[in-house]
């Protein structure tokens, strides 16, 4: 049985000197605003240290996360609106926080209900490049070969920079008797895990990015919440390890309702 091994992403000094345009998630390629404009780029504060997560806009006021990405945080930087990292972006917006929600069961040793909710100081004004994703899963995901995994991760376990450029890669989600078979019973039913054509996927960095499924070049829904990887590391041909949002729905609706 192979151990589940957390990939939320410890920041140098500056966030400048770990980011390179030559780094992305395992096997993607650039993403454009116009198809991402709900995701969010998320520093942490907390007391051992700064770390990089990744979002996806859900209103106005929240943003989705993991549980690992809000888990003893003590201040958050968000920014909105650009799939650039440091580079100037007119474009972007960079907003103040004023609470998170951790899931009340959220096991940092398991990774079960991995996922958190942080709120916006106050309401932001939808752009053409600042929208909410919509809707959230309305049904369990089955094993499905179209899916996009994004983020701003790591390209390789050797290169630990983040990526400038937000990327994206096709993956495909497995059964979870499939998963179980590198990670044992530490799968439950409210996760899920996904596959590349060879070792594609997410990486160091991706944590909290949202898994989705994508009806068309503009449309797509918000199935799962990058959570973990293999201890084999990024590169692997092991799953990616994934929060499923369907089982979270309810609770979701009402924390931010």
């Amino acid at each position: 049985m192979k151990l589940i091994f957390l990939f939320i992403f410890l920041l140098g000094i500056s966030r400048s000197e770990e980011a390179h345009s030559n780094s992305r998630i395992i096997g993607g390629e650039t993403a454009h605003i116009s198809q991402y404009p709900f995701t969010a780029a998320i520093t942490v504060q907390t007391n051992t240290g700064r770390y990089f997560c990744g979002g996806a806009l859900y209103s106005q006021e929240w943003i989705i996360t993991a549980g690992q990405c809000v888990d003893g945080a003590i201040l958050f930087t968000i920014q909105l609106g650009s799939t650039k990292l440091t580079e100037e972006d007119p474009n972007r917006l960079t907003v103040a926080t004023s609470e998170y929600v951790l899931h009340p069961e959220y096991n940092p040793l398991t990774l079960e209900n991995d996922i958190g909710l942080i709120k916006l100081r106050m309401p932001i004004e939808f752009t053409d490049y600042i929208r909410r994703l919509l809707p959230l899963a309305l049904h369990e995901l089955p094993a499905k070969p179209d899916l996009r995994s994004i983020g701003w991760g790591q390209t390789s376990d050797s290169n630990s920079s983040l990526s400038e450029d937000l990327q994206v890669v096709r993956v495909a989600s497995i059964t979870n008797d499939e998963c179980k078979i590198v990670y044992g019973n530490q799968i439950t039913d409210k996760m899920v895990c996904v596959v590349g054509n060879y070792n594609e996927g997410a990486c160091h960095g991706d944590v909290g990015s949202p898994l989705l499924d994508a009806y068309s070049r503009y449309t797509a829904i918000h199935v799962g919440i990058a959570s973990f990887v293999s201890s084999n590391g990024c590169e692997s041909t092991d799953p990616s390890g994934y929060t499923r949002i369907y089982g979270y729905v309810n609770w979701i609706t009402e924390v931010t309702r």
